[in-house]
Parts: structure tokens; C-alpha cells; sequence
């Protein structure tokens, strides 16, 4: 039996520890902080539960897959995976609304609207590529399994190889719908001129298979794959801030560990501080931030408001090269997610996440910056409210660059340093290993940077699965 370290409890850290002790490993997870779920965190705001971090589900195959992984590895149990982690998925009933200079539409756009002959056509080239997908997000790119979803996915793009170009040659489709399609790649932090054409998918495959909540917020996952790792007998030790990482040894300010093997779901220039004692270089080139605004409402939106809107910049090209340069855009794209009382989460009263893409700054935002308070202004002008949405708060709480800088990531961007277009997505050239490091194995947001959560459990299945095989 071999002695595993997990490094994180986020969710790709559990899923590890989770897979890793039921194929019969001795797990122990150290975790800095006091909660489960690393980014995807709950907090409470005026006495109700509100979830950070990502706030929609996608792919949930690669969920379904994660559990038939649990199930097949270990002896049979009284309880299946589905059973332990007893979690339900609620199916959205949009995409989302996007608003756009002067246009507003749901995705899938509706039969009345200017943009559904071609979104239709969009939409029927692209939804068959759902399965593909997920098949390259649980595999590595290298395996031969990977194949024939690679092929499909090439003849579908050809030469055109970023998302960018891609959307550029669909001479047939607006440009406005272009560039609702294209915002999606700030998802995974980078510019559609920097992400795999493969992103362009991603607004027809998710209309198509439905984006999903589970029924209490998204930290329920969190909260199942420790319920399974717990049930496989691992260890989970939250306040556990790592000092140092050598050679199977870790480090806290209490304490010591000895492993055979580590696995890290920290951000890589975290992890290299922690092995070389020295400080690290920030990267040039980062994924973007968020400042993340979580309000409790005093009374619920107009009942026309959906669960969730995209309020867009009026020139997405300015948004990204902003970002680029780590500086404030003039506007920005926003994320606007309600849920009323009682609707996915246990609360009394409407909530109210409004989460504004930010530059990597690692600098300090509140609702009174002068930045935050004139777009919290368009975005709410747009979503047709008569006043800031702000000023509807009962109580608010505000996470920023520097809240998500104090995780590690260089000016706190969300998915660490940028990679080039050839290590993005499930194409990317994976460093879940280094073959001078057989004992470390890594994870996480910032080693597949595909983004969203299937990335992260995906990429965690793909990363230890030679270190499943050596118990």
C-alpha cells in the first residue's frame, strides 16, 4: 500500500484522493484553508448560502464517468459512487441571455429572433460534438482511445486552427452572434485569438446538452467527492498550510509528512516557491481575474429576469487586449447569476452573484471602486433595472484579484499563467508528470486549462491514472 499525499482539497484534489484510496492507496489530504472546495467555496452573506467560483456545470458526463471510475476500482461495496456522493443536477432551461450593444437573445436563440436561421445551422454542425468532447476531457490526448474524437473534431475545423479564425471563415453568420460565441473562451481566462477553434463548440454543445446546477449550489460537488473519498477512507486535514515540498516529504507549520507519492492541485508557481524555497517570477502572460460581487437581495428581480445573463462589453476586442495587459477595460464582460428563494439553494430570500471579468492585477476591489460602480451601472441599465442593482442589496460580500492572488496565482488569475495555443484545452501537452519527479503528479485549474469544472475532474482522471496502477 502506498502513501499518498494530496495537496488541495478543490475539487480536483478530492476527486484524486477520492479515486486514488478506493484503488486501495493510503490518502491523506492537506488542505490551508478551512473549507472543502478550494475556489468553489460557500459562503453565507446576510444568513444565506451563496456558492463562489463556478456557478454552472457542463459536460456532466465526465461526471458520470468519474463515478463508473469509483465503482470499477476497489471490491464492491452496499453503496455505488451515485449513491455515496447523492447529488441531483437541475437542467437550466437557457444557456443564458447575452445582451449586446443594441441586440438581446437567450441562447438557443429563439424562432422569432433575426440570428435563429443561422444559430440553427450553427447549432446543428456543432451539437453532435458533445460526446467527442468528453471523451477527450476524460483521456489523455496521447492515447490512442483519443482518436477517433480527435478526427472529428479536425474535420469539423480543419486549418483553422483558433477559435478566432474559425468564426472568421463562417461567412454565412452574424457578427454579432460571432461574438457572443467567441466571448466563451474568456472561460478557460485567454482571447479566442489565443484558444483552440475547438471553443467555438462550446455555446452549441452546452445549448444542446443543457448547463446544470446541483440541487443546493455547486459546492455540492465538492461535498460529494469528499463524501466519497471519506467512504474509500482517506483522511481529509483542512488548516494545513504547507511550508515546504521536497522529495515524498511535506511540510506545515505543525507538522510532517511522509509520502511515497504527491499529488498537487496547488497553482505551479506556488508549488515551485514550496520546492526550491525561493521566490518565483510572475508569469507575463496571464489568465484573467474576476471580482466576484455576492448580494442578498431586498426584494426579487422583475420575474422576467432568467438564472443567467451575459452583459456584454460593446467592443470585445478592447476587453481583450486590456486583459492582455493586465489593465481595467473600459467595459467588461459580466456574468449575472439569480436565483429566487428557495430556487437551487435553501434561502429565504433572492440572491444575486454579479461576477465582472477583471485583469490579473492582484489589486483590491469593493462596490464603491469608481470601475465597479459604472459598470455594476451598464450592467444593470442593461438587464432593464431601474436603478444599480447594488443599491438592491441587503448585504453584499466582494472577492477580487487580490482574494484570488492570496491562492497563489500570479495577480490572482483564475487559471494561472496563459499557455500557448498548442497546450490549450484537451489538446494541451500535459504536465500532470515530470519524468525527473516520478513521485509528483499534479492537477488542477492551472495544469489543463480547459476550464469549468469538467476540466478540472477530467484532468484529475487523466493525470493519476498511471498512479492508480501501481497499487
Amino acid at each position: 500500500m502506498s502513501k499518498v499525499i494530496v495537496l488541495g482539497a478543490g475539487l480536483s484534489g478530492l476527486a484524486s484522493a477520492a479515486l486514488l484510496a478506493r484503488a486501495g492507496h493510503q490518502v491523506t489530504v492537506l488542505e490551508r484553508h478551512d473549507w472543502l472546495g478550494g475556489k468553489s467555496r460557500r459562503i453565507t452573506v446576510a444568513g444565506q448560502s451563496m456558492d463562489t467560483g463556478p456557478a454552472l456545470v457542463t459536460f456532466t458526463g465526465v461526471w458520470d464517468k468519474l463515478l463508473d471510475r469509483y465503482d470499477q476500482l476497489g471490491k464492491k461495496t452496499s453503496k455505488t459512487a451515485k449513491e455515496i456522493a447523492d447529488i441531483n443536477f437541475v437542467k437550466l432551461n437557457e444557456l443564458g441571455r447575452y445582451y449586446y450593444q443594441d441586440d438581446i437573445t437567450d441562447l438557443p436563440v429563439k424562432k422569432d429572433h433575426k440570428w435563429f436561421v443561422a444559430w440553427e445551422r450553427f447549432e446543428k454542425d456543432h451539437a453532435p460534438l458533445t460526446d467527442p468532447i468528453t471523451e477527450l476531457l476524460t483521456k489523455m490526448p496521447t492515447d490512442p482511445a483519443s482518436l477517433p474524437a480527435l478526427a472529428k473534431l479536425q474535420k469539423r475545423y480543419g486549418l483553422r486552427l483558433t477559435t478566432s479564425l474559425y468564426l472568421k471563415g463562417l461567412r454565412w453568420m452574424p457578427k454579432e452572434l460571432k461574438d457572443i460565441i467567441a466571448i466563451h473562451t474568456l472561460n478557460a481566462g485567454i482571447a479566442p485569438s489565443k484558444t483552440l477553434a475547438l471553443y467555438a463548440s462550446m455555446t452549441a454543445v452546452m445549448a444542446t446538452d443543457g448547463i446544470k446546477v446541483p440541487v443546493g449550489g455547486v459546492n455540492e460537488i465538492a461535498q460529494s467527492l469528499a463524501k466519497l473519498a471519506t467512504a474509500a477512507g482517506v483522511e481529509i486535514k483542512l488548516g494545513q498550510e504547507i511550508t515546504a515540498v521536497s522529495k515524498r516529504q511535506i511540510k506545515t507549520k505543525t507538522e510532517s509528512y511522509a509520502a511515497d507519492y504527491i499529488v498537487s492541485s496547488l497553482d505551479p508557481q506556488v508549488l515551485r516557491e514550496l520546492m526550491t524555497g525561493q521566490k518565483a517570477k510572475p508569469a507575463k502572460h496571464r489568465s484573467c481575474s474576476g471580482i466576484a460581487i455576492y448580494g442578498v437581495l431586498t426584494k426579487p428581480l422583475p420575474k422576467d429576469t432568467v438564472t443567467h445573463s451575459v452583459v456584454m462589453p460593446d467592443d470585445p476586442e478592447e476587453l481583450y487586449e486590456s486583459l492582455e495587459q493586465a489593465r481595467l477595460p473600459l467595459q467588461t464582460m459580466a456574468f449575472v447569476n439569480y436565483y429566487k428563494a428557495h430556487e437551487i439553494y435553501p434561502n429565504d430570500k433572492p440572491t444575486v452573484a454579479v461576477l465582472l471579468t477583471a485583469p490579473a492585477d492582484g489589486k483590491h476591489y469593493d462596490i464603491n471602486h469608481p470601475w465597479v460602480k459604472n459598470e455594476v451601472a451598464r450592467i444593470s441599465s442593461k438587464m432593464g433595472l431601474t436603478k444599480p442593482i447594488t443599491e438592491l442589496f441587503e448585504d453584499s460580500m466582494v472577492l477580487d484579484p487580490e482574494y484570488f492572488g492570496s491562492w497563489g496565482a500570479p495577480g490572482g488569475a483564475l487559471y494561472g499563467a496563459t499557455k500557448p495555443l498548442w497546450q490549450s484545452g484537451p489538446f494541451h501537452n500535459p504536465q500532470y508528470m515530470n519524468p525527473l519527479k516520478p513521485w509528483l503528479y499534479r492537477v488542477g485549474a492551472s495544469v489543463h486549462p480547459g476550464g469549468g469544472i469538467p476540466a478540472v475532474l477530467g484532468g484529475a482522471m487523466n493525470s493519476i491514472a498511471p498512479l492508480l496502477k501501481k497499487n
